[in-house]
C-alpha cells in the first residue's frame, strides 16, 4: 500500500474538479507547516505524517499538472 492519507487516494483525487484539489492542496500545505512547526519546537510525536502529507501534496501536484497537460481528464458534472 502507498503511504499517504486515506482520504486523498489517487482515485478519489481523481474524482475531485480543480477548485476542490486546490483546496486540498491549501489545506495539505497549512498542516505540513504546523508539522514541521512542531517538529522544529520538539512537540511532534508522528513523524511519518510529515512523509505522508509531502506526498499527499505531490500528488495533487501531480493530477493538475496532468490535467493541465491534458493526460487526465477533469471529471464531468454527471460523474459527480
Amino acid at each position: 500500500m502507498a503511504i499517504g492519507s486515506k482520504e486523498l487516494a489517487p482515485s478519489e483525487l481523481d474524482g475531485m474538479d480543480s477548485e476542490r484539489l486546490v483546496a486540498e492542496l491549501k489545506k495539505a500545505k497549512q498542516e505540513l507547516f504546523n508539522l514541521r512547526f512542531s517538529s522544529a519546537t520538539g512537540q511532534l510525536e508522528d513523524h511519518g505524517r510529515l512523509k505522508t502529507v509531502r506526498r499527499d501534496i505531490a500528488r495533487i501536484y501531480t493530477i493538475l499538472r496532468e490535467r493541465e497537460l491534458g493526460i487526465r481528464t477533469e471529471p464531468t458534472a454527471d460523474a459527480k
